[in-house]
């Protein structure tokens, strides 16, 4: 099974210039920048160094990134809104080099950040972590979904469940559907060569999320704090490999 160690490297380049530009980003996030220029400033970057934003203009998407402040669970559009200090904020970034996409999103604390805050921030990426150490061929993609839910949920935290994570390679998004929640030993059986994302959203509150009028901002009903964090990955021989891995060590804040 070598077959997919070309496009394991075209991943690696896309991931590389993903995990960067929200290296560069952690570097630009202050009380007073609004999420237009933080928007501008992955827009360059990515182009700066040989790659295309793969949000802009998909699906009539008119920004590069997505930014998804407090209670907005995904989908976030930039705006002049600035940031305040106490704010949270999820910056998804997805790169294309080479027509491969790397996708991956992280949580920056703006500011003194409430501690409730910081501990659904902490059990996010936690939750991500477990589901991603688990990854070798012949797990199922319940098993992701059964780390994580049970994970925050053991926490007092909700798993989004109308949103998830999904295969990718020269598409943006392509199958699997990569479920947050779940049960052991369901689903598809993940074999070497297997691309996707793990994306867990997860609230302080209930797990219901709605739909703004502009057809992408989605937040929770109940307007709790919400938080995500995104790797892009890929199933090895006898593990996984982590594309969107953080150069400098950026791995959750405080970076």
């Amino acid at each position: 099974m070598n077959n997919y160690k070309e496009k394991f490297e075209k991943m690696r380049n896309a991931g590389n210039l993903a995990a960067r530009t929200l290296d560069m980003i952690a570097e630009n996030i202050k009380p007073g920048v609004s999420t237009d220029e933080i928007d501008k400033l992955g827009y360059e970057f990515i182009r700066d160094n040989g790659g295309f934003s793969a949000p802009l203009f998909y699906r009539g998407y008119k920004k590069s990134l997505c930014t998804s402040l407090n209670h907005v669970v995904c989908h976030g559009i930039p705006s002049d809104r600035a940031l305040n200090d106490g704010d949270i904020v999820n910056i998804d970034v997805t790169a294309i080099v080479d027509n491969h996409h790397g996708d991956t999103s992280r949580m920056f604390c703006v500011g003194k950040t409430p501690v409730k805050a910081k501990n659904l921030i902490n059990a996010t990426y936690e939750a991500m972590m477990k589901a991603i150490n688990i990854l070798k061929p012949g797990i199922k993609l319940g098993d992701i979904g059964h780390e994580i839910q049970s994970y925050v949920e053991e926490k007092g935290f909700s798993v989004v469940k109308d949103f998830c994570g999904h295969g990718v390679s020269t598409k943006f998004h392509e199958a699997p559907n990569v479920l947050h929640y779940g049960k052991k030993d369901t689903g598809i059986e993940l074999l070497p060569g297997a691309t996707f994302t793990i994306e867990p959203m997860i609230n302080s509150g209930k797990y219901e999320v709605k739909v703004l009028a502009d057809g992408w901002t989605a937040v929770t009903k109940d307007k709790s704090l919400s938080a995500q964090f995104e790797h892009t990955l890929g199933i090895t021989e006898n593990g996984y490999e982590i594309f969107t891995e953080s150069v400098k060590g950026y791995h959750k804040p405080p970076y």
